[in-house]
């Protein structure tokens, strides 16, 4: 199973409002790993209406690491990435938002984003009429389109940008190595004059880290927070670091409530209890 939601439990209307965020002790004898941000502000004014839903508690957690007019990176295998990412379209879709996103490495699952709209009470068609995605197969189409991004943030009101994976396409073994380097600092940079254009806050996504993003961290947009993410067995593990926090992702039906209650405080084990399946549509007929 590639996708988070399918390790945390089967994806149906009574999974996705469980979802619940546990949190964890920071270590304390040592830094956390992870890499760091290389720029933090003060938090700038939000704009009016919330990004996110107040609930499940997922995605108040992720709303309070996005800034407008700056950056926040996701690192991760994108097996932990992208449902995430899927979960925060159809949030966003659920309070009236619209999600601007440059799609670099091909992987938009447009079923499986429609079921998590329906999971939180939003029409499928709806979640996707709200998702602008712009594709690109080669780099150089990638280049343009970060050089055209800002135009068509402002004609079509996006409320959040995503950036998915842009360095994937100049790793392809036929792209020239020696125009990497210099052609993700121009992205890099772009991105910072888009955020600086429209105020709005943008998720960018690297398998990884900064290392895998060439110029990010010296040309790209200031970095508010890095969120690492890491699968734990019976959930997902979440690390950021403005301020610094980690929490665990985990499953319950909703208006479950765990047994970590009765544990004392600052206890790290959480008991997830899985939801059971329960069939949303009726089966096809052959012929």
């Amino acid at each position: 199973m590639d996708s988070m939601l399918e390790a945390l439990g089967p994806v149906d209307p009574g999974i996705a409002p469980g979802l619940e965020v546990e949190p964890l002790p920071l270590p304390r004898t040592r830094r956390s790993a992870g890499p760091r941000p290389p720029r933090v502000r003060a938090r700038p004014r939000r704009p009016a209406g919330p990004l996110l839903p107040a609930a499940p508690s997922l995605f108040p957690w992720i709303a309070r690491r996005l800034a407008p007019g700056e950056a926040t990176l996701l690192t991760g295998p994108a097996a932990a990435v992208e449902p995430l990412l899927e979960l925060v379209y159809a949030g966003s879709a659920r309070v009236g938002g619209r999600v601007s996103l440059l799609e670099g490495a091909n992987r938009f699952h447009p079923f499986r984003i429609g079921e998590r709209g329906r999971a939180l009470g939003v029409d499928p068609g709806e979640v996707l009429e709200r998702v602008r995605l712009a594709r690109a197969f080669t780099a150089y189409q990638l280049v343009a389109l970060v050089d055209g991004w800002a135009r068509e943030v402002r004609r079509h009101r996006a409320t959040l940008l995503v950036a998915h994976e842009i360095p994937a396409l100049f790793y392809d073994p036929d792209f020239p190595e020696e125009e990497r380097r210099p052609l993700l600092a121009h992205v890099a940079g772009r991105l910072r004059v888009l955020l600086r254009e429209t105020g709005l806050p943008l998720l960018v996504t690297s398998t990884g880290g900064l290392g895998g993003f060439p110029g990010l961290a010296e040309d790209g947009p200031s970095l508010y927070d890095v969120v690492a993410l890491a699968p734990r067995p019976g959930g997902l593990a979440l690390e950021a670091f403005h301020p610094p926090e980690r929490v665990r992702l985990v499953s319950r039906a909703s208006g479950q409530r765990g047994l970590e209650e009765l544990a004392e405080p600052g206890e790290a084990e959480v008991i997830a209890w899985a939801a059971r399946y329960r069939p949303t549509a009726r089966r096809s007929r052959s012929g």
